[in-house]
């Protein structure tokens, strides 16, 4: 007889902290901090130049400040602002160009990171990966493709969206537009891009494709504590850490990557959290 929810979903995630303390989960966290934080400027230096090539072809702008913002917008102000400063700094100086060897370069090591994460998703959910090494490696390559074509995707309908509005208003003036929707808008792409990248991450990157209602729970669980995690870590760095004292010039890097270590480890807890519902859910896999 199944448990209830209630008592169910408390008993996962007690078991999900066991099995992320047994199989060394920070460890495998430090790996994707590490690896995602190599990622992180050729991840953005490959959207940039895949937005420019395809606003090339449109004959548009490619508006930077909207992509940043959807990679960054949920992170802590003090922890952000450091590293998009040198991103500006790094997109100034570099080639937008999408087909170089630079953009070769970049578009495979932002794949590493999505490797860490698949190598996490592997181990929690307890699967053998029969995929040959060349096939995952294509499907983090994709990974990155769809995740910036996503990005480019997303500014450029929180663009689209507004102009149409406003045209729909002169054309129709008994409709009227509310003001302050647009900053709503913006910040609910912002907050649905990270529940998107973990369903995808649970959905793709195990060696088996589980079932949606399996994977929900986890990925819920992972975003809620992303936000929690994303406010406490403002409250920590702006009001008591001061790594400038121990880190000097590398403050804004070391700040972000204990970010990133900890929402690895979120994301590791929350896959594992999955692995021990389906366990409980179906005793045969124990």
């Amino acid at each position: 007889m199944q448990k209830p929810l209630y008592i169910l979903f408390p008993r996962a995630l007690l078991a999900a902290a066991k099995r992320f303390h047994r199989k060394q989960g920070w460890v495998l966290s430090s790996h994707i901090a590490m690896s995602m934080m190599l990622a992180l400027f050729p991840f953005v230096l490959f959207t940039v130049a895949l937005a420019g090539a395809v606003a090339g072809m449109l004959s548009q702008d490619v508006q930077l400040e909207d992509m940043v913002d959807l990679v960054f917008g949920a992170w802590p102000p003090a922890v952000a602002e450091p590293i998009v400063s040198e991103l500006y700094a790094v997109l100034e100086a570099s080639n937008s160009r999408l087909m170089t060897l630079g953009g070769v370069f970049a578009l495979y090591f932002a794949s590493n990171g999505v490797d860490a994460v698949r190598l996490a998703m592997v181990q929690a959910y307890r699967d053998d990966d029969p995929r040959p090494f060349w096939k995952c490696r294509l499907l983090c390559l994709a990974f990155v493709v769809l995740g910036g074509g996503g990005i480019m995707a997303t500014a450029f309908f929180e663009f689209l969206l507004p102009l149409s509005a406003r045209y729909l208003a002169d054309f129709f003036p008994q409709l009227t537009v509310g003001i302050g929707w647009e900053g709503g808008l913006n910040g609910l792409l912002v907050a649905a891009a990270p529940l998107v990248a973990v369903l995808a991450c649970h959905i793709w990157l195990p060696g088996h494709i589980h079932k949606v209602r399996h994977i929900l729970p986890g990925a819920i669980l992972t975003v809620v504590m992303w936000w929690a995690a994303s406010w406490g870590f403002s409250v920590y760095v702006s009001g008591f850490a001061r790594y400038s004292a121990t880190y000097a010039g590398l403050a804004g890097a070391m700040a972000a990557l204990i970010f990133l270590y900890l929402n690895a480890a979120i994301l590791i807890l929350g896959a594992e959290f999955n692995g021990a519902l389906i366990q409980a859910l179906d005793p045969k896999k124990r």
